[in-house]
């Protein structure tokens, strides 16, 4: 078998299985009440790996150390800021960072 045969067999492969689980709570919840731990996950499960994402990405900030976490903090303050005036999560997202490149290609 040639690369292209692999490649294109792989490809369709991987775009049934990601079909497949994308349908998959449609087909399975299509007939009757949606289960109350999954509502609940629903719910709370946004909010947790928002959470998670931002513990991550702080992880490695040293404020012991130059810059002492400035770039990090400011372009944090931007992101909470624009979301509270704006309510436009993709605005605050590109906003912070795009404002946390500058800030440590320009500034720090």
């Amino acid at each position: 078998m040639d690369k292209t045969t692999h490649a294109i067999i792989a490809i369709v492969i991987m775009a049934g299985v990601t079909f497949l689980l994308r349908s998959l709570p449609f087909l399975i919840f299509s007939k009757g009440k949606t289960p109350p731990f999954i509502e609940f996950l629903g719910k709370y499960l946004p909010f947790a790996i928002i959470g998670m994402l931002v513990v991550y990405c702080l992880k490695d900030v040293r404020p012991l150390a130059y810059p002492y976490g400035l770039p990090e903090l400011i372009a944090v303050l931007i992101v909470a800021l624009l979301h509270i005036w704006k309510r436009n999560t993709l605005l605050s997202i590109v906003s912070g960072t795009v404002s946390y490149m500058l800030l440590i290609q320009l500034v720090f």
